[in-house]
C-alpha cells in the first residue's frame, strides 16, 4: 500500500510538471491547419490563426495579429483616440467577416498603446499594441504569430503574404460572406521603393527607417483600405511564420510604382518588449526547439507513468 501511495504521488507530480511545461509553451508562427499559399484567393479555415478582426461602432475597421494571449499588434492610425477603447471589439478565430465562424471568440479592449509622438502614418511610428480584457484560448484556429528581433531583415524579392478583409480594389469592398483574403507580394528594397514613389510623383512620400515596402512595380496585387493594421508575414528557413510588417499606408491600391508601405516590426522591438511582458522576439535562424522539448517531456512522463502503474 505504501508503494502504491508513493507511485500515485509521483504520478500526480508528473501531471503537475506536464501542466507547467505546456501552459506557457505556445509556439508562435506555426499554423497547424496550413496547407499552401495561394495569392489573391480566399484563405482556408485556420490557415492564418493569428489574424484578428478589429471592429468599431460602424463595423470592420482594421486587422491585427495575436502576439500573446492578451495582446494584439495593429496600426496606430486604426486608433485615432487610443484613450477611448469603449467602441472597439476584437474577434479572434474569425474567417468570414459576414458569415458564421464556429471557432470565433469575442474580446473587448482594455487599453491601446501607441508610440509617444505618433501623428500620421507617413511620418512613421504606425504601430499599436492592443491589450484585451480577456485572454484568448489557444487552439488550431487561434495561434500567435512570431515577431522579429531588431536584427531581422528580409532581402528584396522575398515573397511574403498579406492577409485581410479590406477592399478588393479601390472603392470596392469584400463581397458576400467576406472570407479572409490572402495574397503573395515580394519585399521591395527601401531605395528601390523610394525611387518608385518619385516616378510621376504628385505627392511626396519618404520611406523612413521604420517602414518597409512590398508589392509589384507593375501593381496588381496589394493591401487596400480595411487591411490596415493587418500583417505582412514571411516564412523563415526554419519554417516559422514571422510578421515583418504592419499594413500602414499607400497611394491608391495596387497601382504601378505605388507599392504598399508597412510599419517595419523589427524597428519597434524595444517598444514591444517594454509593453508586452515576457514576449520573446525571434531571429530568422530560430528553430522550433520548444516544440521538440514539449514532445520529449511528454514522452518521458508518459513512460514514467506507465512504469509506475504497472
Amino acid at each position: 500500500m505504501q508503494r502504491f501511495c508513493f507511485g500515485w504521488s509521483l504520478v500526480r507530480s508528473c501531471l503537475v510538471l506536464l501542466g507547467l511545461w505546456t501552459s506557457h509553451a505556445q509556439e508562435c508562427g506555426q499554423p497547424p491547419l496550413q496547407s499552401r499559399i495561394v495569392g489573391g484567393f480566399d484563405a482556408g479555415e485556420g490557415h492564418w490563426p493569428w489574424q484578428v478582426d478589429i471592429q468599431g461602432s460602424s463595423g470592420h475597421l482594421c486587422g491585427g495579429t495575436l502576439i500573446s494571449e492578451t495582446w494584439v499588434l495593429s496600426a496606430a492610425h486604426c486608433f485615432p483616440n487610443p484613450s477611448d477603447t469603449s467602441q472597439y471589439v476584437i474577434y479572434a478565430g474569425r474567417l468570414q467577416l459576414n458569415g458564421w465562424n464556429p471557432y470565433e471568440s469575442t474580446h473587448r479592449v482594455n487599453r491601446v498603446v501607441v508610440p509617444y509622438g505618433y501623428t500620421d502614418p507617413q511620418l512613421g511610428q504606425d504601430i499599436a499594441l492592443v491589450e484585451l480584457t480577456t485572454p484568448v484560448s489557444w487552439s488550431n484556429h487561434v495561434q500567435p504569430v512570431c515577431l522579429p528581433n531588431a536584427d531581422v531583415s528580409f532581402p528584396g524579392g522575398t515573397m511574403c503574404t498579406i492577409t485581410g478583409w479590406g477592399d478588393i480594389r479601390d472603392g470596392v469592398s469584400l463581397q458576400g460572406v467576406g472570407t479572409l483574403q490572402q495574397v503573395q507580394v515580394p519585399i521591395i528594397d527601401q531605395a528601390a521603393c523610394q525611387d518608385m514613389f518619385q516616378i510621376q510623383a504628385t505627392e511626396q512620400v519618404n520611406i523612413r527607417f521604420d517602414m518597409l515596402c512590398a508589392g509589384f512595380q507593375q501593381g496588381g496585387k496589394d493591401s487596400c483600405q480595411g487591411d490596415s493594421g493587418g500583417p505582412l508575414v514571411c516564412q523563415t528557413s526554419s519554417g516559422i511564420w514571422m510578421q515583418v510588417g504592419i499594413v500602414s499606408f499607400g497611394l491608391g491600391c495596387a497601382q504601378p510604382n505605388r507599392p504598399g508601405v508597412y510599419a517595419r516590426v523589427s524597428a519597434f522591438s524595444n517598444f514591444i518588449q517594454s509593453n508586452v511582458q515576457g514576449i520573446q522576439l525571434r531571429s530568422t535562424a530560430d528553430h522550433n526547439w520548444t516544440g521538440w522539448l514539449i514532445i520529449l517531456t511528454r514522452t518521458v512522463i508518459a513512460l514514467t507513468m506507465a512504469q509506475l502503474l504497472r
